[in-house]
């Protein structure tokens, strides 16, 4: 498939880099596709697969790496800030409508865990955005965090947490930790198997640039995230909320508590297995096509 490395200007002029897919056989502007990904992944995991899915349905797609992450700029590196990101996702939305061959008035939103709680705040306060898809999207830190954490592990992680904001009030350099580990019980801002088994393997086999380590800040910054809280001003730009039933990394019962709250039009398409079933095999499969499907319908292609 044909794809365009680009760069483009995020918040504070950081430069975010990815991938310009086009329409397949397009002669004219064509509706266009963000996309973003989770917690500390980079587009090689799987972002491509979803882009020629679109692509080859008629539609444009921006894929990136978001700050201090991959391929794109920022510092320090391996932070995750999820204000900067979702404002870094309205500034590939303005690159978007900046190229002759996108149909500015035709923008579509996708996003999967982290950004899928990306997509459905910028969905909500950004109207140039025509239809959004939120895969097993994160919906709220406080509720994640004490699901994620044993209650008496909890202070302490606040008090790790609150040294850190000390080193690095003092000038120090940030301390870092694993986003994943082997033992479920050990420390990762990501500790379940499932995660572990994912990211190691996907990394290996196609992401060789993505790092196991992430600032204990963006740990901070995940847990005061409420990105949910802001889904019943979606409406009335379609949602299409993908849930996979088994998920227990972006817990499926705040999803479904979300989409609750949500006001028509929406869709919710649950899905058999758990969160990282949905970037291979059949689960790509469905997860995909109801995502392309949503987009056509709603942007025409």
């Amino acid at each position: 498939m044909t794809r365009e490395d680009i760069e483009f200007q995020g918040e504070g002029g950081v430069t975010l880099r990815g991938w310009f897919y086009p329409a397949t056989d397009a002669t004219t502007p064509r509706p266009t596709v963000v996309m973003t990904h989770g917690l500390t992944a980079v587009k090689e995991m799987h972002l491509d697969d979803y882009a020629e899915c679109f692509q080859q349905a008629g539609l444009n797609v921006v894929a990136y790496d978001h700050r201090n992450l991959g391929n794109s700029d920022g510092l320090p590196r391996q932070e995750v800030d999820p204000v900067l990101q979702h404002r870094d996702i309205r500034n590939a939305i303005s690159y978007a409508s900046t190229r002759p061959d996108v149909d500015a008035t035709k923008i579509g939103l996708w996003g999967t865990s982290f950004s899928g709680g990306h997509a459905l705040l910028v969905a909500a306060i950004d109207r140039r955005v025509k239809a959004v898809v939120a895969q097993v999207p994160f919906i709220s830190g406080s509720r994640t965090l004490v699901r994620g954490i044993r209650p008496d592990f909890i202070s302490h992680v606040r008090a790790d947490l609150d040294a850190d904001r000390l080193n690095r009030f003092l000038g120090r350099e940030p301390a870092l930790i694993p986003v994943v580990s082997a033992d479920p019980m050990g420390q990762a801002i990501m500790p379940s198997v499932d995660s572990y088994e994912w990211f190691t393997k996907t990394a290996a086999d196609r992401a060789p640039n993505w790092k196991n380590e992430v600032t204990a800040r963006s740990l901070e910054w995940v847990t005061e995230y409420e990105p949910g809280s802001y889904i019943s001003r979606i409406a009335p730009t379609p949602l299409l909320m993908i849930i996979a039933r088994d998920d227990v990394v972006a817990p499926f019962e705040l999803a479904l508590d979300a989409y609750e709250d949500a006001r028509e039009p929406k869709m919710l398409r649950i899905v058999s297995g758990g969160h990282f079933d949905a970037y291979s095999g059949p689960g790509f499969d469905e997860c995909a096509s109801a995502a392309r499907d949503h987009f056509v319908e709603h942007l025409g292609a």
